[in-house]
């Protein structure tokens, strides 16, 4: 089996994964792979991720245009501006899940970062998640956001809107994907509580152990 052909059922299988765990609904959400020659595997629009079909998820090239499959989602375009400024990422994963558009709808005092570190495996998988400005789905604008972000972060979070969350594989955008929600659970079912959040010497340590 080619490259190509394993990744298009790779992405079948995760589609169905987040679909079945309910971080994606409808046709909401996007996952795509960069391929060796730097066109990109993008789940196609209006698709639900529950129930994709290997052979019509598009294939686009790193200039946008498609190549193969269906018409690429909307958003292919922020996920082509993440692969241009993280040369190491081979996927991104872009989702509605509750808990994280819930996080990007609330007012924050530092757009820098909006989750507290609450646990060591949010610091290792997600790290600072940058808060991106409003722009209605599709806007073209958003690229220049997602590029500045990605220079230094592998997720970030657009408001009022989701999550994108990048890395080496699908496999573990996804699992940092997964790590973010969990963590914007614990946020909301720890508010009005007295927390304790790692402190800056911890999450130091973390960076030096785990390279982040």
């Amino acid at each position: 089996m080619s490259e190509e052909a394993q990744h298009r059922d790779e992405i079948v299988r995760f589609g169905a994964v987040l679909y079945g765990k309910n971080l994606a609904h409808g046709s909401a959400g996007n996952l795509s792979v960069r391929l060796d020659d730097g066109s990109i595997l993008v789940t196609p629009t209006n698709s639900s991720l529950g129930f994709l079909d290997a052979e019509r998820i598009s294939k686009v090239s790193a200039d946008g245009e498609l190549l193969a499959g269906d018409p690429p989602s909307k958003e292919a375009f922020f996920h082509l501006a993440v692969y241009e400024q993280r040369p190491a990422a081979r996927a991104v994963v872009h989702l509605h899940s509750t808990h994280s558009v819930a996080v990007s709808c609330l007012c924050h005092d530092d757009h820098a970062d909006v989750l507290p570190p609450l646990t060591a495996y949010a610091v290792m998988k997600v790290g600072k998640l940058p808060l991106l400005p409003y722009f209605r789905p599709g806007d073209r604008q958003l690229a220049a956001s997602v590029r500045e972000a990605a220079t230094a972060h592998r997720a970030m979070l657009l408001a009022n809107h989701g999550p994108i969350v990048s890395g080496a594989s699908l496999a573990e955008a996804v699992f940092a994907y997964e790590e973010l929600e969990e963590t914007a659970k614990l946020f909301f079912l720890t508010q009005g509580h007295k927390t304790a959040p790692l402190t800056a010497a911890a999450i130091a340590e973390l960076n030096v152990v785990f390279g982040n």
